[in-house]
This record gives structure tokens, C-alpha cells and sequence, in this order.
């Protein structure tokens, strides 16, 4: 097992995505300083989102333009159409664009039909044409949702989620990410799909981004880990899921907590590259932005030291 994982941190876009009250523009920018602060070397800061659709990031050029650079920081915006991916290039040629975009698809037609209003195959052509627009300015990260199961099908073929992750390779992505949307993966389900992508797609960086909805999380990321996995999504707090105004997830919908997450792996001796004084101060600062107390049971418990 390799000993050093990176982390990105998803609290301010898919986090602050199932808020259902606007986030002030300086409360974001300061969280992700302080994220940066703690060394994340991928931060999700935003999406290109329909500001009538998703609220929460109608200020997304703004944040971008008062984000902090450099350092080897990526910040990676969400684009869930063409016209999202023409917003980033215009923040781009204003110097204020994001280094990594987002592109969606969903591994089911009915997730395909809530979450984005379209068929799977019309979403294949959004991408394809999402993916030459971007022009290679950005580092593609492909998205593959319910990728361990959808809330209105049940099952989905594991077959179809490799295709998908292969159709993103072929598009360009750097890397593509497995959402466990509503939290309904195990780690035998994730331990195999892991290792399967090792095997058909070798070298390609497999994401994994699990949600806790089943108290599962942290259990799927040691599998996928253990699998070969050396790429995580979380927020701290364990907040997010489905945007506010769109409900398909019951229960607590939320990502694996970041605080947990990190805490695990350090534990067990995986290095994060993190600062776990200033993620301790990150996660209390975005409980005061969000006003309550979060999901972290390491929030609560403190890191653990040992000597």
C-alpha cells in the first residue's frame, strides 16, 4: 500500500450546494483560504451552475476572481452544460478562471433526468462538445454519478460506469471521479469496481467520492484505499448531496467528512499533506459560516496524537 493520498476538498461547491441559504461571497473566499492554509492541493471552489437552478453559486465568477492562487493549488469549478464551460473560458481570458472543470454524466437515464434535465446520451454530447470548447486550458476531471447504485433504478451495471470512465479518458479527462451519489456503495462493491478500472483502464487516476448517507463513507474509502485508490473527495463537515431545490436522496445526503477521512488515514500511517491544526480551524470556521454544528465526529474528538 502506498502511503500518500491527495484529498480535495469539496466543501464550498458540493457542500454548500444542498444549503439552502446563499453563502456571502467573502465567507466562501475566506473558507477557501483556509483551506489552502491547511494544504489542499485541489480545492473545489464553485460551479458553473444555472444561478435560477442552483443559487448558491451565482456569485461563482466572483469567488474564482478573489480565490487564492499559486502554491500548486488547483481550484476546480463544476460545469454541467456548454454554456458553463463558455463562462469559464471567459473567466480564464479575465485571468480569473479555475484550473480544473468538472463535466457530469449520471450512470442512470433516471438520475440523467433529475440531475440534469436530459438523456444520458444527449449528456454524452454536452460533454463531448463541453470537452472541445475547453480547448485544453483546463485539466478535464470527468464525473461519473450513482456510479454504486441510483435512487430510482436500483442497480446499475458496473459495465456501464467503466464505459463511462473510459469515454472521459478518451475525451481528454486527467482523471475521472466515482460518486456514490446517494450513498449506497460497500467496500466489496468499491473493491471491485476499483481494481477492475486498474485493470481495463491502467495509469488512469480514479477518483473516489463517497457519501456518508448509509455510514458508510469512511468504511468505502478505506476499500477503494486498499484497492489502489490514491484520490479522495470530501468536505468537512460532511455537508452536501443533491442541489436544495432537487430532492432525490433521503437520510443525511452528505459527503464523507474530511476531518474523519484525514484522521483515518493519518492514523493508519497514509500521509495527506495536511495540517491538521489548520484543518482543525477549517472546520470549526465553516460551522460558524454555516452556523451549526456539522457532522464530524473528529470535530467533536480532536485528532488523535501519537507520539
Amino acid at each position: 500500500m502506498a502511503d500518500a493520498v491527495t484529498i480535495c476538498e469539496c466543501f464550498a461547491r458540493d457542500g454548500l450546494q444542498h444549503e439552502p441559504v446563499f453563502l456571502p461571497t467573502a465567507t466562501k473566499v475566506a473558507l477557501l483560504e483556509r483551506f489552502v492554509a491547511a494544504g489542499f492541493t485541489r480545492v473545489e471552489a464553485t460551479a458553473y451552475s444555472h444561478p435560477g437552478r442552483v443559487p448558491a453559486f451565482a456569485d461563482a465568477s466572483e469567488v474564482l476572481a478573489a480565490a487564492p492562487r499559486g502554491g500548486g493549488v488547483a481550484l476546480k469549478a463544476t460545469c454541467p452544460n456548454p454554456r458553463a464551460v463558455e463562462r469559464a473560458l471567459a473567466d480564464l481570458d479575465r485571468g480569473a478562471g479555475a484550473d480544473e472543470l468538472s463535466l457530469l454524466v449520471s450512470a442512470s437515464e433516471s438520475h440523467t433526468e433529475r440531475n440534469l434535465r436530459t438523456t444520458r446520451a444527449r449528456q454524452w454530447e454536452r460533454v463531448t462538445e463541453m470537452a472541445r470548447l475547453a480547448g485544453g486550458r483546463f485539466r478535464l476531471i470527468g464525473v461519473v454519478s450513482v456510479a454504486f447504485g441510483c435512487p430510482f433504478e436500483g442497480h446499475v451495471d458496473p459495465g456501464r460506469v467503466i464505459e463511462d470512465v473510459a469515454r472521459f479518458a478518451d475525451l481528454g479527462a486527467g482523471a475521472v471521479t466515482l460518486g456514490d451519489t446517494t450513498g449506497v456503495a460497500t467496500p466489496v462493491a468499491v473493491a471491485a469496481m476499483f481494481r477492475r478500472l486498474e485493470t481495463e483502464l491502467p495509469g488512469l487516476p480514479v477518483i473516489a467520492h463517497f457519501h456518508n448517507t448509509r455510514g458508510a463513507g469512511i468504511a468505502n474509502a478505506v476499500a477503494a484505499l486498499e484497492a489502489g485508490c490514491r484520490n479522495f473527495d470530501s468536505a468537512l463537515g460532511g455537508v452536501g448531496g443533491h442541489p436544495a431545490a432537487i430532492e432525490y436522496g433521503a437520510g443525511l445526503t452528505g459527503n464523507v467528512c474530511t476531518e474523519d477521512l484525514v484522521a483515518l488515514f493519518e492514523a493508519m500511517g497514509v500521509r495527506t499533506g495536511l495540517d491538521l491544526d489548520a484543518l482543525a480551524a477549517a472546520s470549526r470556521a465553516c460551522e460558524a459560516a454555516l452556523g451549526r454544528e456539522l457532522h464530524s465526529m473528529v470535530a467533536r474528538a480532536g485528532f488523535a496524537r501519537s507520539a
